[in-house]
């Protein structure tokens, strides 16, 4: 954890009816300091939409050898490599070739994320998935986060209804291909 890191606990109970996820769980998030509220909160639901055994926290925003989160099998093989906010294309294309997947969750525009990734060398790059939220969406979530939260995250046909601490927000979430 770095120095300076603000802890945020998410008491979570997460309802992935898409995927036939069930869980209550409880996630200790350190916020490095140059992290945004809005890249630590789309983190937390990457992890959340992702959720199954084996998914973990990368070492942090300073890491360049591991994503935002990243899911291994038993033998600590990356299965999957999600990536958060605007990660580079030299980014994506390490983590296509070390992981059977690669994943982004954006706060961003999607448009402009995927803007420099066109022409880029990306491995994979037809199997790359950038998911974003509806505008506003991560800001009005931002707007209610806490020291500690409790979220209780249900998602069904791509539409996710979050409950932030008693606030309630929905957005679609959205998926968007490299063509």
């Amino acid at each position: 954890m770095a120095i300076g890191a603000m802890i945020h606990t998410f008491t979570v109970q997460l309802a992935d009816m898409d995927r036939g996820v069930y869980d209550d769980f409880t996630l200790r998030v350190a916020r490095h300091p140059s992290e945004t509220d809005a890249y630590m909160l789309t983190r937390v639901l990457a992890y959340c939409l992702e959720y199954g055994e084996g998914i973990t926290f990368g070492d942090g925003i300073s890491s360049t050898e591991e994503p935002a989160v990243l899911v291994r099998d038993l033998t600590g093989r990356i299965l999957t490599w999600i990536e958060v906010g605007a990660p580079d294309a030299e980014r994506l294309h390490y983590g296509s070739k070390l992981a059977e997947r690669t994943t982004v969750y954006t706060h961003r525009d999607p448009a402009k994320v995927m803007a420099p990734w066109v022409g880029k060398r990306i491995h994979q790059s037809e199997a790359l998935t950038l998911h974003s939220f509806d505008p506003g969406f991560i800001d009005s979530a931002v707007g209610v986060l806490e020291r500690r939260n409790t979220l209780t995250l249900s998602v069904t046909e791509r539409e996710l209804y979050l409950d932030l601490n008693g606030t309630t927000l929905t957005s679609a979430v959205h998926e968007h291909r490299l063509d």
